[in-house]
């Protein structure tokens, strides 16, 4: 019988939690960096834009979901 190993999920949650904290200082970097070379005082997101991002950012979770239930 295999033995199974428990911990993987600990250690899937953290390394997602890692890698999602690393994706956010860079995107935030990026913004940043746009704003101080467009000239701005601060970032301008309307609506639109917005919900376009987290539409595309809930795409991208169903995508990595999906790999979990691949045989």
């Amino acid at each position: 019988m295999p033995q199974i190993d428990v911990n993987w999920k600990t250690k899937v949650l953290i390394s997602s939690a890692v890698m999602g904290a690393v994706v956010g200082l860079a995107t935030g970097y990026l913004l940043s960096r746009t704003v101080d070379e467009s000239g701005s005082d601060k970032p301008e997101i309307n609506t639109m834009d917005a919900i376009k991002a987290v539409v595309g950012v809930i795409g991208v979770m169903r995508g990595i979901a999906a790999l979990g239930s691949r045989k």
